[in-house]
């Protein structure tokens, strides 16, 4: 079993993905930092000074109420949105850098039906 598990681990797809999600963890980082840090101020800036993130409305009354904290709610959809235009630019580079997939030569399809129901008509007539 030790084996196997180590034949598994050292499959290329394993590795492959291990690295992708270190690297997606630190890209998110960079991305929350860039969203909270950059572009929250700037969008404040044009907004007459609102910080997204702490909007919210209470649900209660006292300190420990509950906060439906939909300014939060709001960066996380611009964080995603920045992550998902940066990972579609990413994916068009490495399928450029690829080159052009060769297309598998298309496979004869046969004789039609109608080629052969004349095939069979013609050795019925013999």
């Amino acid at each position: 079993m030790i084996k196997e598990f180590k034949d598994f681990i050292a499959k290329g797809n394993v590795m492959d993905m291990a690295v992708g999600i270190i690297i997606g963890a630190a890209f998110t980082a960079i991305v929350g930092s860039l969203v909270e840090d950059l572009i929250n101020p700037i969008i404040s800036l044009f907004m007459g000074g609102i910080d997204f993130s702490g909007l919210g409305i209470k649900l209660g009354e006292g300190e420990d109420a509950a906060v439906f904290a939909y300014g939060k709610f709001i960066m996380a959809v611009i964080n995603f949105l920045i992550i998902a235009f940066v990972v579609f630019l990413l994916v068009k580079a490495v399928n450029k850098a690829k080159g052009p997939e060769e297309e598998a030569p298309a496979e004869d399809p046969g004789p039609s039906e109608i080629d052969l129901l004349k095939e069979i008509a013609a050795s019925l007539k013999k």
